[in-house]
């Protein structure tokens, strides 16, 4: 078990009360987002773990509403950016303007871009080119931007939800290998179920419009976050943790599909979002620990975007999905 610097009876009562809270979030939120509980629950695992989060899915499925949603939700602010192909990085950032004011100096005033905001979705991120999609890369990872060799520091918490289209590929940019390691999660987002989809007809084509509360705010979600990473971790689903991001490796000589099947694996942020990700789970759940199951339950959007099949793997039709089921499966 790994050490925690606060005593059971300290801990155990600030992690009921923050499931209790989270719970509530998910109840609010799940009133205006209908038939997409396990996106709601996976969005808040990655809020909740402090990353990004790369929702992919057609368009009509509400993932501009979730963003907004769990912005209101969770006491946000939250700000949208449409990706298209000539948008610029300083669209993104901001940028130094040069102020001219009558009996004073010229001086250069930095006007920040819409990624200052704590909840920023970044739609059909993959309509951008490479460069602008970079300009995300560094706050993402570092929670700053640096504009002519100053520092500017982004909002806390700060959290990407990107969306990506799976249709309609001309015209756009690939995410890059390094770029789609910085998202915890890929979120598949698909469509609901004939009863969900009644429940949304009635709900937004008549009179009445849905209204969320706000049930957190920034700085009881920052003290969450700080709660799921002491919340205690077994050896065992460390070890089957590693066990899982390793055999999905190629060339390790872990599993002699993988070496087959699989071009490219999972590095150690990975592991590091297993890690993360377990815990808000359980948390979301109501439990005070992760388990093995958890680790099952999360192989397909930590792994994901994590890997790549093999050329011989695509010509044999196989599916990256399936492949990572059975890896997971050898936990059981």
């Amino acid at each position: 078990m790994n050490s925690v610097t606060e005593s059971p009876d300290t801990i155990v009562p600030q992690l009921e009360a923050a499931a209790e809270r989270i719970q509530k979030a998910h109840k609010a939120a799940a009133t205006v987002i209908f038939g997409q509980d396990t996106v709601i629950e996976r969005t808040l695992i990655t809020i909740l773990s402090g990353g990004h989060a790369l929702l992919i899915g057609v368009p009509g499925l509400a993932k501009t509403l979730l963003v907004e949603t769990l912005g209101t939700v969770l006491g946000l602010d939250a700000k949208r950016i449409q990706f298209t192909p000539d948008l610029m990085p300083s669209d993104i950032i901001g940028a130094e303007v040069l102020e001219d004011t009558p009996g004073e100096r010229r001086s250069f005033r930095f006007i920040k871009g819409p990624i200052f905001t704590q909840l920023l979705m970044a739609d059909e991120i993959n309509r951008a080119s490479p460069k602008t999609q970079s300009a995300l890369l560094q706050a993402m990872q570092e929670h700053h931007v640096t504009v002519a060799g100053q520092r500017h520091d982004v909002s806390s918490p700060f959290h990407v939800l990107a969306t990506q289209n799976p249709l309609e590929q001309e015209g756009t940019y690939p995410l890059p290998e390094a770029q789609l390691d910085r998202f915890l999660l890929q979120i598949d987002v698909g469509y609901p179920d004939q009863d969900s989809e009644r429940q949304m007809l009635h709900a937004t084509t008549g009179t009445g419009s849905q209204a969320v509360a706000t049930v957190l705010g920034a700085e009881d979600l920052i003290a969450t976050q700080k709660l799921v990473r002491k919340m205690p971790v077994s050896d065992k689903v460390i070890d089957a943790i590693l066990t899982l991001v390793r055999s999905a490796r190629p060339g390790t000589g872990a599993s002699e599909d993988t070496d087959r099947l699989v071009a490219w694996g999972p590095g150690p942020r990975a592991s590091q979002a297993f890690s993360l990700a377990v815990r808000a789970k359980a948390l979301i759940d109501g439990r005070l620990a992760p388990s093995v199951e958890d680790v099952i339950a999360l192989a397909e959007p930590i792994l994901k975007h994590r890997m790549a099949l093999s050329f011989s793997a695509r010509a044999e039709g196989h599916d990256l999905s399936q492949i990572i089921h059975e890896l997971a499966a050898q936990l059981e």
